[in-house]
């Protein structure tokens, strides 16, 4: 009896504590999400407030910079490295800062996450020209020859004292002038003159050959940063001169925050509902750490100043999806445990040793492919890496530790009955293995319209797909209106007025904070639609004609970031191949996982020919989602396969039943599993695109294709190509194996 009493009084502790916990962060949560909306300072300054979320440039504006080349007509390679260069600088303030060309001479830089252009101008420097010269006053490299500059820092040794350092690193060519100029001038001093100012003035202590060298004796790590930031901006392929600069209003507006914070908490809260119908008590005991995750995953994005776009809502939904999945497949080996008649005590604890190691193998694979798109990619799809990263991490907490810390405290407090938990009995094999030709059919028909709907739309819209204003540039309106204009008057008055006339719904808009100006970007328009635009816009808003200004733009993602976007991806998925190899000691499981990603992305992008939905930036991380998510799916049976392999080999030495049985066994077993998670993410995305205001739905629509082709995959593609790469192996046990296993 007391023994009892402890147990009870020790779950209501426990209870207690978790409760608490959530209500401490959900305090912290809030607090962040109010800090995250933009305040006015006594200046009229817009600014963020500390301790909250930084919203991107689509969410809430920012800093918009235009600068032009001080030569008139410039060369457009120059002009397009340039362009790229200017996007490494700018992502040290945020990885979602966007640079596109504007016209034929000027690169227009935005920066989400700042409001203050002046100090962003300071602190970038204007772009100009930077030489390096001897002595004798010869230019021996010019800033091209320059490929990066760093300040740092290091402790002398012998005395013990702080040293400040530039750091370089020349180019190819930059390497080789460097080398001749540095051995004929030992002794002597190498001036570094930037628009006609020497900034530094170092002697050369001796030969340098191998491309990098330290420039000594700043005073302070500020001196240090601010030379290579100088050096950095002064490599840029042209000269550029400022020439105009504000403070813009959000792409999306407020009404998109609003709406996808409302739509987030009620797909939180149905998902909540489906947990506890479907998995009991267990489901309850997930809902509690959901709402943990939830709480947890916002404090962290304010704390490590993430800056949140509509791409890195991506990565928190497919991270919410795989916090589900989690405890979904840890609920599921409960109700196995519990259906071969073992206590409720013994099924918690083997439930969530047996879920382990499919939810580590997923969530790490996840993890290696957000850390390669981190560290290679830039713009979306670093930010996209950033919030998906994160939010595995705490899904990884809070499935294996909160919901079994969970669980245990409600068994303490007297929940033992099985029924509250569930039971599953084993089920009878489906044959999926037999459709195998049926499935591949239907994905090869579906790819086979697709590439046919690429073909016609190259000829009816110029190309495969229907490229956003992301990728192929357009044009842009700056509209003084007779008043301020407000984001809701905007969207409900002139988008729809503009899109009358352009015949597309990718219309953006932001407002220059201060004034009454509007910046409209549509797709590229003819001189015969920008004259009825302007036309349109005086007869129903009364503005002044010669107050209209149109440019042509480029698109925001550069043929580098394209190039860096599918570097980053391909390098992903091999390392993914290479830990599921190692995993699984199976070549034949990594293969079929990858091809099944190869398919998904493949079937997207057939629909995104197909139904001519708009490709921009939002399209590379719904791309990047699905392939986080498939791989996820894919891990969890073939997890089930390889435990069933493993036993038999454990028991007799080798693989006894036949290998399609054991395959088709697995779908099965995992089956319900598949259908629950992907109906639980597929329940937050819908309701992201119901609610959701265009943009949001423009992205919410085809990753609800890709949830249902991602597992569409993983049941019906991935197991079936594993039996037909393995059907001849007979996974017999190495004899040291064997030995290890018995007693």
């Amino acid at each position: 009896m007391n023994q009892k009493k402890n147990n009870t009084g020790k779950g209501i502790v426990c209870l207690i504590v978790l409760l608490v916990a959530i209500a401490i962060s959900g305090f912290f949560a809030a607090d962040a999400l109010e800090k995250s909306k933009l305040v006015t300072d006594e200046n009229g300054v817009t600014m963020f407030q500390e301790g909250g979320i930084k919203l991107g440039l689509d969410l809430a504006g920012g800093v918009s910079i235009t600068y032009q080349t001080v030569v008139e007509n410039p060369d457009p390679v120059d002009l397009a490295d340039t362009q790229y260069k200017l996007l490494q600088r700018v992502q040290n303030y945020s990885s979602e800062a966007e640079v596109y060309l504007e016209g034929t001479n000027r690169i227009n830089i935005d920066i989400p996450g700042v409001s203050d252009a002046n100090q962003v101008l300071e602190e970038l420097g204007k772009p100009g020209s930077l030489y390096f010269y001897d002595s004798n006053q010869n230019i021996i490299l010019e800033g091209t020859d320059v490929a990066s500059a760093q300040g740092a820092s290091y402790k002398d040794q012998t005395t013990g004292a702080l040293e400040y350092v530039v750091q370089l690193t020349f180019t190819e060519e930059g390497t080789k002038k460097f080398a001749e100029a540095t051995t004929a001038n030992v002794g002597k001093t190498i001036a570094i003159v930037y628009d006609g100012v020497m900034y530094s003035n170092p002697v050369v202590q001796e030969p340098i050959t191998g491309g990098q060298c330290t420039i000594s004796g700043m005073d302070s790590y500020e001196e240090a940063d601010i030379l290579a930031s100088t050096i950095r901006i002064g490599s840029l392929s042209l000269e550029l001169e400022e020439l105009r600069s504000n403070v813009v209003g959000a792409k999306l507006g407020q009404e998109a925050i609003t709406t996808s914070l409302t739509a987030a908490a009620i797909g939180i809260a149905i998902v909540c509902v489906f947990m506890c119908f479907v998995y009991r008590l267990p489901g309850f005991a997930s809902c509690l750490a959901l709402m943990l995750y939830t709480t947890i995953t916002i404090i962290l994005l304010a704390a490590f100043e993430v800056t949140l776009t509509l791409p890195g809502i991506a990565g928190i939904i497919l991270s919410l999806g795989m916090a589900v999945d989690a405890n979904v497949i840890i609920f599921t080996r409960i109700k196995e445990e519990i259906g071969v008649g073992k206590t409720v005590k013994s099924a918690i604890k083997t439930g969530f040793a047996k879920a382990l190691s499919a939810i580590v193998d997923g969530n790490i694979t996840t993890l290696i492919a957000a850390a390669v798109l981190f560290l290679k990619g830039s713009g979306t799809v670093k930010g996209f890496a950033t919030t998906l990263a994160l939010g595995i991490v705490v899904s990884m907490f809070t499935a294996l530790f909160v919901t079994k810390f969970t669980l245990n405290a409600l068994y303490e407090l007297g929940f033992t009955d099985p029924k509250l938990y569930g039971v599953r009995k084993a089920k009878k094999p489906i044959n999926f293995l037999g459709k195998k030709k049926l499935w591949f059919a239907i994905s090869a028909v579906v790819m086979v319209i697709g590439v046919g709907a690429m073909f016609m739309n190259k000829s009816s819209i110029g190309g495969a797909f229907n490229y956003g204003l992301d990728f192929k540039g357009g044009t842009s309106t700056n509209v003084t209106f007779n008043e301020d204009m407000s984001l809701e008057r905007i969207s409900a008055e002139v988008v729809p007025v503009v899109e009358e006339i352009t015949n597309d719904a990718g219309t953006q808009t932001q407002k220059v904070a201060g004034t009454t100006e509007v910046i409209i970007k549509t797709r590229t328009l003819s001189v015969e639609e920008r004259q009825e635009l302007d036309a349109a816009l005086v007869e129903n808003f009364g503005v002044d004609e010669s107050k209209i200004v149109a440019e042509s733009i480029s698109g925001a993602i550069s043929n580098e970031m394209k190039k860096d976007a599918f570097l980053a991806t391909g390098i992903a998925t091999v390392f993914m191949l290479i830990y599921i190899w190692v995993r699984f000691k199976n070549i034949s499981f990594a293969a079929s996982a990858v091809l099944a990603l190869v398919h998904d992305v493949i079937i997207v992008l057939a629909c995104y020919a197909i139904a001519k939905w708009s490709m921009g930036s939002t399209a590379i991380a719904c791309l990047l989602t699905i392939v986080g998510y498939s791989i996820n799916a894919t891990i969890v049976i073939f997890d089930r396969i390889r435990e069933h392999i493993q036993m038999e080999q454990k028991e007799y030495g080798m693989l006894t039943s036949d290998l399609k049985d054991v395959v088709n066994l697995s779908i099965t077993e995992t089956f319900t599993r598949s259908l629950n998670t992907s109906l639980t993410t597929y329940i937050m995305v819908l309701i992201l695109y119901i609610m959701g205001v265009s943009s949001i739905r423009e992205f919410s629509l085809p990753l609800m294709a890709g949830i249902l082709c991602g597992t569409y995959s993983s049941i019906c593609l991935t197991g079936s190509m594993f039996y037909m790469m393995s059907k001849n192996q007979k996974f017999e046990t190495k004899k040291e194996e064997e030995e290890e296993w018995r007693p």
